[in-house]
């Protein structure tokens, strides 16, 4: 696991947070933001996780990133940072407690979506060695944007299996 950028504290999020959350999701995503109720039923929702990374002087929260865990395969819902902290591995650094969390809990492979646009995204997720499995056409809402399907398979011990 990659060490937290200095200047982050990564914790889980709670209902607590999602006033800034919300902010962060419309910022970041705009018109093809989560509503607040649907944020608010994720943190909430079993077999979920979702962390946020927070300066420690401010405790602004700047980032955030969330998991699903099924039973069988894990799938990274989001991760975002504010635009005024991207470039500092926190996003790198919450992918991989998500990961790490993932294997934790027993998952097989990691699968995530990405957009076909989004080339920093895609840089981070091929260089923390995940693959692209195809293109699923028109799956970001609004504007018909297509998204990579990624997949990161996990060495799972046999007793955790």
């Amino acid at each position: 696991m990659s060490a937290v950028p200095p200047d982050v504290v990564v914790r889980e999020l709670a209902a607590s947070d999602l006033p800034r959350l919300e902010v962060l999701e419309r910022d970041l995503f705009g018109a093809a933001a989560w509503s607040p109720a649907s944020l608010a039923e994720e943190l909430v929702t079993e077999g979920r996780w979702y962390i946020g990374a927070v300066t420690p002087t401010t405790g602004l929260l700047v980032g955030y990133a969330g998991l699903w865990f099924d039973g069988e395969d894990a799938q990274v819902m989001t991760i975002a940072v504010d635009s005024q902290h991207q470039d500092r591995g926190i996003a790198r650094t919450m992918l991989n407690q998500l990961v790490d969390h993932a294997r934790g809990l027993g998952a097989l492979r990691v699968l995530l979506e990405v957009r076909v646009d989004n080339d920093p995204a895609i840089h981070l997720y091929e260089s923390t060695g995940f693959q692209r499995l195809g293109r699923r056409r028109a799956y970001y809402q609004p504007g018909n944007i297509d998204a990579w399907t990624m997949l990161l398979p996990l060495h799972v011990p046999e007793e955790q299996r």
